[in-house]
């Protein structure tokens, strides 16, 4: 279970107090997510996430994280919006960490995305890009192509244990990517970790996106190829394209997509899969004995990263 840190009866009502929110009835710990402590607190006047924000989150981002949220709500996107107390602050401290409450979305994500699902998310994905476009802060992506440089360090020593050779396979794909990344698009805040368990539906109807806190300033095309990789692969590993053109063509119609990004597609399709293959590889060779989460298989993106090596250009993926 995702929970790194126990909250006291205690301590809760008097974190509580200072917003106007009601008394506390339940808060119980929520499994799914890695990153931070979240329970789902329930109070008189109605439900709510209560996120601590544990180790891994640096103090000084979290300004960011929150101040998106509270923009991204205030122009219209179904999103998460932090919580402030009565003298406005959406950021404290519970339990020797820094903490806030969250509003809760209503919704499911998707289990096996179909195609209405990915129609759907490429209209909303273009909607936050737009809409974050004046967000005055920026932080940069630090699992880019530098984070990857100290990722492949970090796992080098006990890669092949996943994969025979795979030690050389990374190093030989990140010496392509660092000399063939793009420079000139265009740039905004980007979600970054646009996963299905980022984003809920009732039905297929898209209710929200949530979890922004790998979220920073990088090539909105980038987020596309994010997307690409967690959402149009079937469980076999085949590509669908299907799904891609649905989603490109609802982005498209909110926000046109230059033609220099959708050249670049395959190049930010393979960076991404390498990104989220290195810190799955990271997380599966340093899990600690006895952890609540368990690590995502590295595996997965090793198949997607092979996927991505063999595109020539866009038709792999069915886009024009």
């Amino acid at each position: 279970m995702a929970v790194y840190t126990e909250v006291p009866d205690g301590d809760l009502a008097q974190f509580i107090a200072d917003y106007d929110i009601g008394d506390a009835v339940s808060c119980k710990g929520i499994a799914e997510g890695v990153e931070n402590s979240n329970y789902l607190l329930r109070t008189t006047k109605g439900t709510f996430i209560l996120t601590l924000y544990e180790k891994r989150v640096k103090l000084e981002d979290l300004p960011f994280f929150i101040g998106l949220m509270q923009h991204l709500a205030s122009k219209g996107l179904n999103c998460p919006t932090p919580i402030t107390d009565r003298q406005g602050q959406a950021l404290k401290a519970l339990c020797g960490r820094p903490a806030a409450i969250i509003s809760f979305l209503e919704g499911m994500w998707p289990r096996r995305p179909n195609e209405k699902h990915c129609q759907a998310l490429g209209g909303a994905l273009a909607d936050f890009h737009l809409k974050g476009r004046d967000f005055a802060l920026r932080r940069p992506n630090n699992l880019s192509v530098e984070g990857w440089r100290k990722l492949i360090a970090d796992t080098a020593a006990r890669a092949d244990e996943v994969e025979p050779g795979l030690k050389d396979r990374l190093a030989a794909e990140f010496a392509y990517l660092e000399a063939s990344w793009p420079k000139q698009l265009e740039s905004g805040v980007i979600h970054a970790d646009l996963f299905p368990d980022n984003v809920f539906f009732l039905g297929d109807r898209l209710s929200g996106i949530i979890d922004f806190y790998f979220a920073c300033t990088d090539f909105l095309a980038y987020d596309l190829a994010v997307c690409l990789n967690a959402w149009c692969f079937q469980p076999d590993f085949s590509f669908n394209v299907t799904k891609a053109r649905l989603m490109f063509d609802s982005y498209r119609k909110i926000r046109p997509i230059p033609e220099a990004e959708m050249q670049a597609m395959p190049l930010l399709a393979r960076g991404a899969a390498l990104r989220f293959l290195l810190t799955r590889l990271y997380d599966w060779l340093n899990h600690p004995p006895g952890a609540f989460v368990k690590p995502k298989d590295p595996v997965e993106y090793i198949r997607k990263l092979r996927f991505h090596q063999g595109a020539r250009d866009i038709g792999a993926y069915g886009l024009k």
